[in-house]
């Protein structure tokens, strides 16, 4: 019996060392867990910058070329060429147009009847036209993908 209780007595010495162990390694891959996730987010942020970096790069070289159409309308128009002036900023506006809806820019739709998600009513005005509907825009409105940019602000009809 006493022989028991002295190996009992090792057992429970030998057991917190045990469990020190065990803790200092838990320990251990917890803080390298932790240093992993760390740099993960680290250069998950730095990706994200890069890639937003590119998309940048890519509009802006992509509207580059009316910049120069821009700038070639504007020296018709120092030498007072009405036609080739209108011309020229036809170009640039058509140029423009076709950049950003390559970019997933779509105008909003103002035919019909008024919509609050994608429009803003301005003014109304009495018509013979149903009340809601829309008479007039007064500034186009544009999304991007689904998302609204900027709503089309209309008159309605009272």
């Amino acid at each position: 019996m006493h022989e028991e209780v002295e190996n009992h007595q090792e057992e429970q010495i030998e057991q917190p060392d045990e469990l020190v162990a065990e803790r200092d390694e838990l320990v251990d891959r917890l803080q390298r867990l932790q240093a992993e996730f760390e740099n993960f987010r680290k250069r998950s942020a730095r990706d994200q910058q890069a890639l937003v970096a590119r998309a940048h790069e890519r509009l802006v070289k992509e509207l580059l070329p009316v910049l120069d159409d821009l700038g070639r309308a504007l020296e018709a128009a120092e030498q007072h060429e009405e036609a080739t002036l209108e011309d020229g900023v036809r170009l640039v506006h058509r140029q423009l147009t076709d950049v950003l809806a390559k970019e997933g820019l779509t105008e909003i739709e103002t035919d019909g009847t008024f919509d609050p998600h994608v429009h803003e009513a301005l003014l109304s005005q009495p018509a013979d036209a149903e009340s809601g509907t829309v008479l007039e825009v007064l500034q186009k409105g544009y999304r991007l993908g689904d998302h609204v940019l900027r709503p089309a602000r209309v008159t309605i009809a009272e």
